[in-house]
This record gives C-alpha cells, sequence and structure tokens, in this order.
C-alpha cells in the first residue's frame, strides 16, 4: 500500500495487464469517496475540463483519481486507426483494473468509490458499474455514449446521473433511450446552451456542481 498522508497530487502507475497505466491521485483530508475519472477519445490524465471537475470535487472532500485509459503507444495507434476509442468493453478493462488497484492500494481509507465518465468514457463507466456492483457507488456521465454501454445498462446498480448539453441533440436522445434500459436510480440533466464538450461559458461550472451535489449525496461527505 501507498502512503497517502500528504494532502496534494501523487503521480501513480496502475498494473493493468501487460501495460502500465499513469495517473493523478488526490486524496484530501477527510475525504469519504473516490472518484475515478474515464476520459473520451483523444484524451488523457492531463484532461482541463477533467482537472478543473476534480478540482471542485476535491474541495467538497472528495478524492479524484485521473488516469490514461490508454498507454502513449495505443494512443499513437489509435490517432490513427481509431482501434480503441470505441472499443468500450477493452476500455472498461482497464477501468476495472484500475478500481481494484484503488481498492487495494487504499483499503485503509475506506472510500467509497464513484466514475465520472466523459464522451465514450461514460460508455465504458457503466460497462465497469455493472461488473463492479459491490465496490461502484455512483456514477456521473458528462456528454456521455451510455448507448455504447449496450446489454450492461439493465445490470447497473449505481445510481446514474446524466447530464448532456442542450444544444448536443444526438447525445440527449442516445442518453434518453440509454436510460429507459435502466433500473437503478437515474436523472438526466440537460445544460442550457452547451455543446458535446461544454466549451460554453458556466456550463463546466454547472457540470462540476451536479457532479458534487450528486457524488456528495451517495458517496457522503463529512
Amino acid at each position: 500500500m501507498i502512503d497517502f498522508t500528504l494532502e496534494t497530487e501523487h503521480p501513480v502507475i496502475i498494473p493493468s495487464d501487460k501495460v502500465q497505466l499513469s495517473g493523478l491521485l488526490h486524496i484530501p483530508k477527510d475525504a469519504s469517496g473516490l472518484v475515478l475519472f474515464v476520459h473520451g477519445s483523444g484524451s488523457s490524465r492531463f484532461s482541463t475540463r477533467n482537472k478543473h471537475v476534480a478540482n471542485v470535487l476535491n474541495k467538497a472532500k472528495l478524492a479524484t483519481l485521473l488516469f490514461d485509459l490508454l498507454t502513449p503507444e495505443e494512443e499513437k495507434i489509435d490517432m490513427r486507426t481509431s482501434e480503441f476509442r470505441f472499443d468500450i468493453e477493452f476500455l472498461a478493462s482497464r477501468l476495472i483494473d484500475t478500481t481494484d488497484w484503488c481498492l487495494k492500494q487504499l483499503i485503509t481509507q475506506k472510500l467509497a468509490l464513484g466514475y465520472f465518465g466523459a464522451s465514450t468514457g461514460g460508455g465504458a463507466a457503466l460497462v465497469a458499474a455493472a461488473k463492479e456492483v459491490k465496490a461502484v457507488k455512483a456514477v456521473v456521465s458528462r456528454g456521455g455514449r451510455p448507448d455504447l454501454a449496450g446489454e450492461s445498462l439493465p445490470l447497473v446498480q449505481a445510481p446514474t446521473l446524466l447530464i448532456v448539453g442542450g444544444n448536443d441533440e444526438p447525445v440527449i436522445e442516445m442518453n434518453q433511450n440509454a436510460m429507459s434500459k435502466m433500473h437503478c436510480i437515474t436523472q438526466l440533466e440537460i445544460v442550457p446552451g452547451a455543446t458535446h464538450l461544454f466549451e460554453e461559458s458556466d456550463t463546466l461550472d454547472e457540470v462540476a456542481r451536479l457532479a458534487r451535489a450528486w457524488f456528495v449525496k451517495y458517496l457522503g461527505s463529512h
């Protein structure tokens, strides 16, 4: 186990099958939950949007882990071929390995786990949540593709919040259809004026506010 007593951002290395994934772990003092960020294609642990949301969660006494789903070599291949970005089962397996790593490394912290997925990462988060029903207590999807979770949707037990931009019309419909197949607690929040990446003024702040409220409710907060 690693000593994460200092309230700073820790670079971590997470083993997954035959590769190692890089991550950034931040555990605030008196944290009650840990949120694993599952980014979309072409993104990484350095995603400015995810780091913004993570910062808001940290201030609410929630720990965060931003990590790379792909190795640098895999990322180069995916940029040419797109062979990994829509392989949701593969991405979910990386998330499950990371979840297991967190459970082992942070066993003394007793942190409730949640997933924050973006774009295709939203689909991967739901597939993993369907398989990690005992560990995962909450899911938030930002501009996600829950439709890509397919047959896993009815198996998800964690309360799930779906956040979609008001101007991201195709993805709104995808989220509505996916929601109709889920049996857990679900909620759809449409952020007015936002497009897929929530680049418009104040829209990402609204995503962070909604995510914080959801995770504080279901992961607990001191």
